[in-house]
């Protein structure tokens, strides 16, 4: 057997067998990724209420601990990780797993109780998002102007070494076509980032259109792969509110 290194045509097909990782899970896996990674902090991922639960009085994630950890009443709770930190104590309440299970499903029902219209207005935020149109109208201007400055930097370096000429007006136009190109250069990468987000955002709602069009009835029982599919995060609340805010951001109390 002999590695084909361009001596004969190499095809690439695609849907040509069965995915190991079907495309919604590989999906919502990029997607977990690129959270964690805006969460801009220490990330826990020992259980998929990690990173998830916020507490209302300080903003930070709520986090696991073990109560009675050596006797038959043991049991693991959610509270705020700060809540004993400081001279500000968080009055939010501690919550055990199978509150918050049973409160997210019910939340959940509420939010199939208008499944049409719910969807309906997820396939039309989602149009918008993968509406790209303006973006890369602007990005197609702004890389002209970058191969003219570029252009127009090179004249002037190949002016000033071919005949002497004043060094501060040189300078001084040397730094304009500089900053002009950092300038546009600069609102590219930020138009090329907005418009990754916005595609990472459409693709979230895709998953999370799919998801709760397959789903008639509320589940009997917790399923982790539906928290994570729909949930973005909860919000702790004094009283001891859910406020659950799904991927479509939408907003429903528990």
């Amino acid at each position: 057997m002999k590695v084909n290194k361009g001596e004969v045509p190499q095809y690439y097909v695609e849907f040509s067998h069965d995915p190991i990782i079907q495309p919604d899970e590989w999906g919502a896996v990029q997607k977990e990724f690129a959270r964690r990674k805006a969460l801009g902090r220490s990330y826990s991922g020992n259980s998929i209420f990690a990173s998830r639960i916020i507490c209302g009085d300080c903003g930070g994630f709520y986090g696991s601990k073990v109560w009675n950890s050596t006797n038959k009443y043991r049991r693991t709770i959610w509270q705020c990780n700060a809540k004993f930190k400081g001279e500000h104590k968080c009055t939010t309440p501690h919550l055990d797993e199978e509150t918050i299970k049973a409160r997210f499903l019910a939340a959940f029902g509420t939010l199939l109780d208008s499944k049409n219209a719910l969807l309906e207005n997820c396939e039309l935020v989602r149009a918008k998002y993968t509406d790209c149109a303006t973006i890369d109208a602007e990005i197609a201007n702004l890389l002209r102007e970058i191969d003219v400055v570029t252009e127009l930097t090179r004249k002037c370096v190949e002016e000033n070494a071919a005949s002497a000429q004043n060094q501060s007006e040189y300078t001084t136009r040397y730094n304009g076509y500089v900053e002009r190109y950092s300038a546009a250069k600069a609102r590219v990468e930020a138009l090329e980032q907005e418009r990754t987000l916005r595609l990472a955002r459409a693709d979230a709602f895709d998953a999370f259109i799919r998801t709760v069009r397959d789903v008639d009835t509320v589940p009997i029982e917790f399923d982790d792969r539906l928290w994570l599919k729909v949930i973005d995060t909860v919000m702790v609340k004094n009283d001891g509110t859910l406020a659950f805010k799904f991927q479509n951001g939408m907003n429903l109390n528990g």
